[in-house]
């Protein structure tokens, strides 16, 4: 089948990859346009964007699938789109454009975290296992009827980018699987069955740990908003960002007093207590967090308020 392929950041990379190294014909790659990033500003081509032209296909930056966009894929004459984590809506008429429509790599086991944001919003939750799932695009948000799926059981201290590349990696023969069966006319979808969650996508302050929340309820948002937006609190009025946390031992230390303890950096939770191990502080780069600590001029060691802002 000749495939057109639509994604945007690193988690679609591998699915790119598989495609192109499949036994189908990937006539065009449609992504986000350039984005400034770093402290400078720079235009970046998307990580899509960076495979495709190594791999010499021919290149779409849209950051709409509007007019110009359906024009563009539909001279490539395709007879399926694929897409994982574009970062947009595919709507009609572009939806019905290729003749086997468009199949979607999501990750997540729908209905469940049907969104922008499915990794990082299950262990948010604090789920053990998620997983990713093939399905047929329909005008209804992550709605439409699932050809596979794979389970994965979250390691424990995993974090949303360790799973995201995870699960990007199982994914990607997943999808060449479907497109393999939709190729053969084998491939069967079934509705999806089950209570809808979503998941929205994250903002900044999503990644405010509140400590009087558990120790375990800390570490779930800790680990879902890692490394985007990222995890962050605040000490003496300066933001600290945490870039590596783990659950600490039991020692009676009220809601977000910090300690140290065996040279372990601690904050007290509602039950239980957080264990620092790198951490960020405003204007510098990331230290130990037991460095950090020695840097602190406080006797009273504690996060500013029980929610950073």
């Amino acid at each position: 089948m000749r495939i057109v392929f639509a994604g945007t950041p690193h988690p679609a990379v591998p699915s790119l990859h598989a495609v192109a190294a499949s036994a189908h014909d990937l006539v065009g790659v449609v992504t986000r346009g350039d984005a400034p990033l770093g402290r400078k500003r720079v235009l970046t081509p998307s990580p899509v964007a960076a495979a495709a032209e190594a791999l010499g296909a021919p290149v779409v930056k849209a950051d709409r699938l509007d007019a110009d966009a359906t024009a563009a894929i539909e001279a490539l004459r395709p007879d399926l789109g694929v897409i994982v984590a574009y970062g947009g809506l595919v709507r009609e008429p572009l939806l019905s454009l290729p003749r086997h429509g468009w199949i979607n790599l999501h990750f997540s086991l729908l209905p469940a975290w049907r969104g922008a944001a499915p990794v990082q919003r299950s262990l948010m939750a604090g789920e053990t296992v998620t997983g990713a799932s093939v399905f047929q695009l329909v005008p209804a948000l992550d709605a439409g009827d699932v050809f596979g799926e794979i389970r994965y059981d979250v390691p424990a201290e995993a974090t949303a980018g360790d799973v995201l590349a995870a699960l990007a990696e199982r994914g990607a023969a997943l999808l060449v699987d479907v497109v393999d069966a939709i190729a053969a006319g084998t491939a069967r979808a079934v509705p999806q069955s089950g209570e809808p969650t979503l998941a929205p996508k994250l903002t900044i302050a999503d990644g405010a740990l509140d400590f009087t929340a558990s120790a375990d309820a800390v570490l779930a948002r800790f680990r879902g908003t890692t490394p985007e937006p990222g995890a962050h609190t605040s000490v003496g009025g300066q933001r600290l960002k945490v870039l590596s946390a783990v659950r600490g031992p039991d020692t009676g230390l009220d809601a977000g007093r910090l300690a140290l303890v065996d040279g372990a950096v601690l904050v007290g939770a509602r039950e239980g207590t957080v264990a620092l191990r790198t951490v960020q502080p405003a204007g510098k780069g990331p230290m130990a967090a037991a460095d950090w600590w020695r840097g602190l001029r406080t006797d009273d060691p504690r996060v500013d308020a029980a929610v950073a802002p």
